[in-house]
């Protein structure tokens, strides 16, 4: 799976929480200032092709749907993230964002929380 530029990654955002819609939907929800009809469509059109997007056909009219889920996309996309950027270790990335001061004490509890609730998960598979 391609990753998803900016532009089309607003306008995937603006479909996944739609559902489905014409352009002119996706327009409406986009923020100011709002880009040309024609750009959308053509942006809309490429994630098409990229296997994104299906349509349903209304005569000329065309309604969008997403071919692919948020939570698919954003474990494929974190996964690349991951691989290019971190050697694959999650280890090694959290010691970036922890290390870098870029998180809150609240932040680090509160990730030290999920990481012990997931540590007793597994430890209770396991039995």
């Amino acid at each position: 799976m391609k990753e998803l530029t900016r532009a089309e990654e607003e306008i995937m955002q603006v479909l996944w929480n739609l559902g489905k819609g014409f352009v002119k939907d996706l327009i409406d929800r986009l923020p100011e200032p709002k880009p040309a009809y024609n750009t959308v469509s053509t942006i809309i059109r490429i994630m098409e092709r990229k296997g994104f997007v299906g349509h349903k056909a209304y005569g000329n009219a065309h309604e969008y749907h997403p071919l692919v889920s948020k939570d698919e996309y954003k474990k494929r996309f974190f996964k690349s993230f991951l691989t290019r950027y971190f050697g694959d270790s999650f280890p090694e990335m959290v010691s970036f964002f922890a290390g870098g001061r870029d998180l809150s004490l609240r932040e680090l509890e509160e990730i030290q929380g999920l990481l012990g609730e997931e540590i007793e998960k597994q430890k209770g598979e396991r039995e």
